[in-house]
């Protein structure tokens, strides 16, 4: 195991976070799972590089939370982030009683903008407070709130009326 002087054990903590780091990524990538585990071994290795500040820090979860973000939001900006190395999702066993359901919902979080998709990830798959997501995106909490508000409302409108309930603040 990895450790640093102030006694901080990086091994332990990417061993327990980097499950949640990956169903984070991706939500935020909609699906794409390749892209999901480049985003969360980018995030543990940022992470290990800052490790002895971040292990005093009060909540080393939240910051490696917040670095996935802003590497995702950084990946959206290149111009290759655009290219997709597949169309059709990888067949997984789950345990989702309407896996139909699980891919609509995927589809139409795939068709936001990444802005919009990390603030919808963030508030309410995270369950952050906006100010939270406001730090964790490097913008104002007036920005994530019309995020929010627009982002579902493109949802609804996305999933239709059947399942437009899912996407209800």
């Amino acid at each position: 195991m990895v450790q640093d002087g102030g006694g901080g054990d990086y091994g332990e903590f990417a061993a327990a976070r980097a499950g949640h780091l990956y169903r984070s990524a991706c939500l935020l990538t909609a699906g794409d799972t390749h892209l999901a585990e480049d985003l969360v071994q980018e995030t543990l290795g940022r992470v290990y590089a800052r490790w002895g500040r971040v292990s005093r820090v009060g909540n080393p979860a939240g910051y490696a939370q917040t670095v996935l973000t802003r590497a995702f939001l950084a990946h959206r900006r290149r111009r290759s982030s655009t290219e997709r190395s597949t169309a059709a999702l990888p067949d997984l066993p789950g345990t989702d009683a309407d896996p139909s359901l699980r891919l609509t919902l995927l589809d139409a979080l795939a068709r936001l903008p990444a802005k919009d998709r990390a603030v919808i990830v963030l508030r309410y798959w995270e369950d952050r407070s906006v100010q939270e997501t406001a730090k964790a995106m490097n913008v104002s909490s007036a920005a994530v709130r019309t995020r929010s508000v627009r982002a579902l409302a493109r949802l609804r409108e996305l999933l239709g009326e059947e399942l437009g309930e899912y996407a209800r603040s």
